[in-house]
């Protein structure tokens, strides 16, 4: 797994140790990464014993337990708890998920925890997304229409039409795909990567929509859509079940299809 890209001239120093609580039985160390940029200091890594009889089950109640109760600083992002919103990815022992998902007792060992791989850090566990929100936008991802609505009454599609989206509308843009490719790593400035070319698939494959062409030439592009090699890393974290993989394959055979 690749690492996250540490700020120029830095590197990830020891930091604090913060010790178990008194009479603790059952207790989980959690190695978490450090890094704020307005201390001037180089990244660290802090060390927090938790009691587990009184900690949640899950990787993000721990590290709640830990700002309420340790170190009010800690800084990561959390929203619904149920794997939906997609706000607490991170990168936990080594694979990429969420951390609302992921129970404490699959970790064996430390649980060591470090933002997604490979994207700017703006504080601790929060990776800058500012990239990864512009490739989406720029698949467009809304109905794109040029006839008229039809009067009174929805877009409407066949139940048969309505199950290609199955496996694509899921998506929760956690980013946990794109963040384990390594040509996103690599080409991340020209690669869509697997969570955003999904979503170009999600429009593509939807009957209603009127812009196929238009969108399939916007993929057309040696970067864009080609640096994809099938390695499945994006369908092995996705915390949905969801197989970007696929997707990507799906919109070659249609480039490839309309070449014919």
């Amino acid at each position: 797994m690749a690492q996250f890209r540490l700020p120029k001239n830095s590197v990830v120093q020891k930091g604090q140790a913060h010790p178990r609580a008194t009479g603790a039985k059952r207790t989980k160390s959690f190695k978490i990464y450090r890094y704020d940029p307005d201390s001037g200091k180089n990244p660290r890594y802090d060390t927090f014993e938790l009691d587990l009889d009184q900690t949640g089950p899950m990787v993000l109640d721990a590290l709640i337990k830990i700002k309420a109760e340790q170190d009010s600083s800690l800084t990561f992002r959390r929203s619904c708890r149920e794997g939906i919103c997609g706000s607490c990815s991170m990168n936990i022992d080594g694979r990429n998920g969420l951390a609302c998902t992921t129970a404490i007792e699959d970790v064996k060992g430390q649980v060591k925890i470090t933002p997604l791989p490979h994207m700017d850090v703006i504080k601790d566990l929060v990776p800058d997304f500012t990239h990864f929100y512009a490739q989406y936008a720029s698949v467009r991802p809304w109905l794109q229409t040029v006839s008229p609505a039809p009067a009174g009454k929805e877009r409407l599609q066949s139940p048969a039409e309505r199950a290609k989206l199955d496996g694509l509308y899921e998506c929760i843009l956690c980013a946990c795909c794109s963040t384990s490719c390594p040509s996103y790593w690599w080409n991340g400035d020209k690669f869509l990567g697997p969570a955003i070319l999904l979503q170009a698939y999600r429009w593509l494959a939807d009957s209603r929509d009127e812009m196929t062409g238009e969108r399939l030439d916007a993929l057309e592009d040696p970067f864009r859509l080609y640096r994809c090699h099938t390695i499945m890393n994006c369908a092995n974290v996705c915390p949905k079940g969801l197989n970007p993989a696929k997707a990507i394959a799906e919109v070659k055979k249609m480039e490839a299809e309309r070449v014919l």
